[in-house]
């Protein structure tokens, strides 16, 4: 497999890939990762596969808008909107109870399901054109550090994944943070770029 990097605007490509299966390196403001459609089960395995990420760590998905996200949560409280409106696109992952639409390996047989919009337009236009969630870890073999540029992610997957879309080198080069609000008032899972404060002082905590 020939791995083509898109440097232009023109993502007809990557959405092909996206809903032909296969996998695609996509742009945030966080780091790069390692896409694929969210809804196919054999698409997903393939991620787990090349990264050698273990069965057991679930996946976060990749939406354009809130509107999309209520296609994979089975409910979104008020505390969901109002973090959605304050942070995305940005470096925020909401945990909530997912729909049965969302293959079980995304959730690594749970029931929850992370969500993210990321900031970055060519990942936003790719999220609209291809029309589904995309599955988007971190573009990097597990335990080894994140790629901040399409050039880190092309050392690491030349020849085993489509295409990278070249967005430019990241902006925060830290993974986002991510809250599960499936426990009152919530809980952080992993504190990334988004700090601590800015999520109580939006949901009235401070």
């Amino acid at each position: 497999m020939k791995t083509i990097v898109i440097k232009d605007n023109d993502l007809s490509y990557a959405v092909e890939v996206i809903k032909s299966g296969g996998l695609v390196g996509v742009p945030t403001e966080t780091v790069y990762g390692l896409a694929a459609n969210g809804y196919d089960d054999a698409a997903v395995a393939r991620i787990y596969e090349v990264k050698g990420r273990p069965a057991l760590k679930p996946l976060s998905l990749l939406v354009p808008n809130i509107i999309v996200a209520a296609n994979v949560w089975a409910g979104i409280p008020k505390s969901a909107h109002l973090l959605a409106e304050a942070f995305w696109p940005g470096p925020l992952t909401i945990v909530l109870p997912r729909r049965d639409t969302v293959p079980y390996i995304v959730t690594a047989g749970g029931n929850t399901v992370g969500v993210r919009c990321p900031d970055h337009p060519k990942t936003l236009k790719l999220l609209r054109l291809a029309g589904v969630p995309i599955a988007a870890p971190s573009a990097n073999i597990s335990d080894m550090p994140s790629p901040k540029s399409a050039k880190e992610v092309l050392e690491y997957f030349d020849g085993q994944i489509n295409c990278i879309i070249d967005g430019g080198r990241c902006k925060l080069g830290v993974e986002s943070t991510v809250v599960s609000l499936t426990t009152q008032p919530y809980k952080i899972i992993r504190q990334g770029a988004l700090p601590e404060e800015h999520i109580r002082r939006v949901l009235g905590l401070d």
